[in-house]
């Protein structure tokens, strides 16, 4: 990891002017574009030992059309000065209400879980190591439709240890968590993307643990869950233990791949554990 004592510092938000909580440093590991920053603040989980601190972004996923990410768009389309209330404005737009999942894309497959015996690793890129090729899985041609189910290969159960560096809510209700590496750690940095799934309903056989899993993130975070825009953690990302299936995302094996745009060029696959069954934080 660089020393921050010799990386440049920023002690002001580029996007508003208004003064950091305690100085930026642009280069460290899985920071956020400066200029997407427009609320810089700390919370303590009830309870816990350890404060976090969240840079609260305009970074959204280039797929979303919600009210909210578009009102960031138009508040920072063609603008030298975006108007503050402009950014506030749409930051507190909702993209998505309530705890039911509300999407359809492989529905069945997002609102199950696979059937294997649980895989451990203790690092992120370690179970990215073991992920089938992006080509090998496009050519099954997983059908998009809602009663799409797991395919053999999004069977595996997996439990991974790492850090939360950022994460959004989505129209769908589900949360998307970027796991990623120990910032400490040699080699380079990488992330992928696990998600607090939206709930199905209580007669599903997943409902007891993604309603488990949904309750522990939604307690952790209390008041500063995220919102459309990304909300980063990265400097001093959350310690992380996180159980659940793997999910091949064929919503988005063209064009754009999901993720913030600061961290998705260290985003190697589109493969997700999603739903998260069991996480815990801190």
């Amino acid at each position: 990891m660089p020393d921050l004592r010799r990386l440049r510092k920023v002690t002001r938000l580029p996007l508003t002017g208004a003064k950091a909580e305690a100085p930026l440093y642009p280069l460290q590991v899985g920071m956020p574009a400066l200029d997407s920053i427009h609320d810089d603040f700390a919370f303590r989980p009830k309870g816990g030992r350890s404060s976090y601190r969240v840079l609260r972004t305009t970074e959204v996923d280039s797929y979303e059309k919600t009210d909210a990410a578009q009102g960031f768009a138009s508040a920072l389309r063609g603008q030298k000065a975006p108007a503050p209330a402009a950014i506030e404005a749409a930051a507190k737009r909702p993209p998505s209400t309530g705890d039911q999942f509300a999407g359809t894309d492989r529905k069945a497959a997002k609102l199950s879980i696979g059937t294997a015996k649980t895989q451990t690793y203790s690092d992120v890129s370690q179970l990215i190591a073991t992920l089938p090729l992006h080509d090998q899985m496009a050519a099954l041609k997983i059908p998009l439709g809602s009663t799409s189910g797991r395919v053999t290969q999004e069977q595996r159960n997996i439990h991974v240890t790492g850090f939360l560096y950022a994460s959004s809510r989505e129209a769908d209700n589900d949360f998307h968590l970027i796991v990623g590496r120990d910032p400490k750690a040699s080699g380079p940095a990488m992330y992928m993307t696990m998600e607090v799934s939206g709930l199905p309903l209580q007669n599903s056989p997943a409902f007891a643990d993604l309603n488990a899993s949904r309750t522990s993130y939604k307690t952790f975070f209390g008041n500063n869950l995220p919102g459309a825009g990304y909300d980063y953690y990265s400097t001093n990302p959350i310690p992380v233990v996180v159980e659940g299936s793997l999910f091949w995302d064929a919503t988005h094996s063209t064009g754009q791949a999901p993720g913030p745009p600061s961290l998705k060029p260290h985003m190697p696959t589109i493969w997700e554990v999603h739903p998260v069954t069991s996480i815990k934080l801190g």
